[in-house]
């Protein structure tokens, strides 16, 4: 069995959707799930019909219909009838979406999200096993939220495993060319939950392991896994093999090729993980297995932008203690701030995290009650992994830093 994963850039308009099938040809398609996200920019798309549902109601069908008008434009292209099912199956869907809007009593704005967002996948996979179906590949397409189970922390769901792997065994016929959808799962009520941004990967994961799957391939624009983003950094290298240990490492600090969760199932069962390009699906890519290391041995980069900084001393100039350091993470819990950077003194402390949630304001306010606080918002993370001097050197030109760290094999800095 293996797991393929493509995502939204590889399937972003008629032609991905044709070499979706052209890499299947070239690397074969027995016993192989395939894992789709939403099709291009559908996933943004979706977080305006989302945003637009709570805050500007005049714009909503509008935004929807942009959706909708995306999608009919690619089934346009790929299939010739009209009359086609495809073309039904989409209608029911939005539909479905329109429904769920106009009936929603829940103010939460990130159940909502779930609810909404999943629809980029459901369509995208919908289109795509139905074309692999009029071009001879026949295939099973499977609703993904019946067979991976989460609690219910929406939008960044948890994993029931003991239930998603019975679910995967009974529901999945490896012998088959199956489809289905990443990103989405749902809860014990049945609703829609996701896994997180970029959470396909995850999703590949999760399936390979209670698969027990040979391995793992995530289709990229990209050659493979490169030792820094080339949109940022010049002069970017592709990275033959990676550990297990040193890819979790690169995931943690937020290098966007793998998603974080993804490594650790692979890793229990020692599934090889390679990212290869879906315009070069011959080449070699890059392998994540358990040899120790990674080759060629250079420094790895990695920027994490709109960051915020938060610096903290007690009122009275008293030492930041146990007490202050566990009330701190508490609050950063409650607000659900994804902590990125920590750094402290006798007197300060400084923590750098994502407001992924918009919850920066209250925890300022909650902070405020009991310390000196000094908030940088908008600020850059850089961390580069198996740093040197020349790498330091060129990340501080032209920057001022605001906090910088450095541990034996990392070093982070922090920028506005």
């Amino acid at each position: 069995m293996r797991v393929f994963k493509f995502g939204g850039a590889s399937v972003k308009d008629a032609n991905g959707v044709k070499n979706l099938i052209a890499v299947l040809e070239q690397v074969g398609y027995d016993n192989t799930i395939i894992v789709v996200s939403a099709m291009g920019k559908t996933t943004n798309a979706l977080e305006t019909v989302a945003r637009h549902y709570f805050d500007n109601k005049n714009e909503l069908q509008a935004a929807i219909q942009e959706v909708v008008k995306y999608h009919n434009d690619i089934i346009l292209e790929l299939f010739n009838n009209e009359n086609h099912p495809v073309f039904n199956s989409l209608k029911e869907l939005f539909n479905e979406l329109r429904g769920f809007l106009k009936t929603n009593k829940s103010p939460d704005y990130n159940f909502v999200y779930d609810q909404v967002i999943g629809f980029g996948e459901l369509v995208s996979t919908t289109i795509i096993s139905q074309f692999l179906e009029i071009k001879g590949y026949k295939n099973n397409w499977v609703d993904v939220r019946k067979v991976i189970k989460t609690d219910d922390y929406y939008r960044r769901a948890n994993v029931n495993w003991d239930t998603t792997q019975q679910l995967i065994t009974q529901h999945i016929n490896v012998k088959q060319l199956n489809i289905t959808q990443g990103f989405l799962a749902s809860d014990k009520n049945n609703f829609s939950t996701t896994l997180g941004r970029e959470g396909s990967d995850y999703t590949a994961a999760i399936l390979a392991y209670c698969l027990n799957a040979e391995n793992v391939t995530i289709w990229k624009d990209v050659p493979g896994v490169l030792n820094a983003d080339p949109r940022y950094f010049e002069n970017a290298q592709l990275l033959n093999s990676i550990s297990y240990t040193e890819a979790i490492e690169l995931a943690f600090y937020g290098a966007s090729v793998i998603h974080p969760k993804t490594l650790q199932p692979l890793q229990r069962k020692e599934i090889p993980l390679y990212v290869k390009s879906f315009l070069n699906p011959k080449n070699a890519g890059t392998v994540v297995n358990k040899i120790p290391g990674i080759q060629p041995e250079i420094p790895c980069f990695i920027l994490k932008q709109n960051q915020v900084l938060v610096s903290l001393s007690t009122l009275d100039f008293s030492y930041i203690v146990e007490d202050n350091i566990s009330e701190i993470f508490t609050l950063l819990s409650k607000y659900k701030m994804k902590v990125d950077v920590i750094q402290n003194s006798a007197i300060s402390f400084s923590v750098c995290f994502e407001n992924t949630f918009n919850n920066l304001e209250p925890l300022l306010l909650h902070l405020k009650a009991k310390f000196k606080v000094t908030c940088h918002n908008n600020v850059s993370l850089y961390t580069v992994r198996h740093y040197n001097q020349e790498a330091i050197a060129n990340l501080e030109a032209d920057k001022t830093v605001l906090l910088k760290q450095v541990f034996q094999e990392t070093l982070q800095i922090v920028t506005n």
